[in-house]
């Protein structure tokens, strides 16, 4: 499977997509797996959850231009992080694409979702009554969708469980487009930073992404 789109954000950090062709079993050539990361692959219920845990640490070993061994462990957060690397990452996945953000020296955090009009019954589930009043009704779902994707990039940076979409992560004003920035915070008690994420539709896919300052 060749990296169907990649952009390098700066020296030091970039992301990748990546279209899922290969089997599971191709998929697993490529790795060098432990005994523990295959109790955990053969736990997984559902074909897709197993292809989609396979095809994120390819595309993470293609991104780190390795031939070695990969330790990918969770946090306590269910966080992944690298314990033989110095990188910090972010991985996701839906339907047929794997997404991978990695950077040397920033926290990260990179989502992507297959557009849905379902998504619009949901939008006040993670959405504050300010965010929804700037939603434009003519791209009204891919709208929701680069919100959504910005809250859970996010979120997958903050790394912390009790962090909340609706409550604790709030987006400025932005006016839609297939591709661009918007400005948000992460407010928590002990908490208080300012963002700049970047969104991007992808065929019929949204991709939002986010670094540290």
């Amino acid at each position: 499977m060749p990296i169907t789109f990649q952009e390098n954000i700066n020296q030091d950090t970039s992301i990748a997509l990546w279209k899922i062709t290969e089997t599971p079993e191709e998929l697993e050539q490529q790795l060098q797996l432990k005994e523990h990361e295959l109790t955990l692959l053969r736990s997984l219920s559902k074909e897709k959850r197993n292809l989609h845990w396979l095809a994120t640490r390819v595309l993470l070993r293609k991104m780190l231009n390795t031939d070695e061994y990969i330790d990918c462990q969770a946090d306590e957060n269910g966080k992944p992080v690298l314990m033989n690397h110095p990188h910090h990452i972010s991985l996701s996945h839906s339907h047929e694409y794997a997404a991978v953000m990695v950077s040397k020296t920033k926290k990260v955090g990179i989502d992507i979702e297959i557009i849905k009009t379902k998504i619009e019954r949901v939008q006040n589930k993670f959405m504050s009554p300010k965010e929804i009043s700037f939603i434009e009704e003519k791209h009204k779902i891919e709208h929701l969708y680069a919100c959504w994707c910005a809250k859970e990039a996010l979120y997958k940076l903050n790394g912390k469980k009790e962090t909340s979409f609706k409550n604790h992560i709030h987006l400025e004003a932005f006016n839609y487009l297939d591709k661009g920035a918007l400005q948000a915070k992460i407010d928590k008690s002990d908490f208080k930073e300012f963002y700049t994420v970047h969104y991007n539709r992808f065929e019929g896919y949204m991709v939002g992404y986010v670094a540290e300052k």
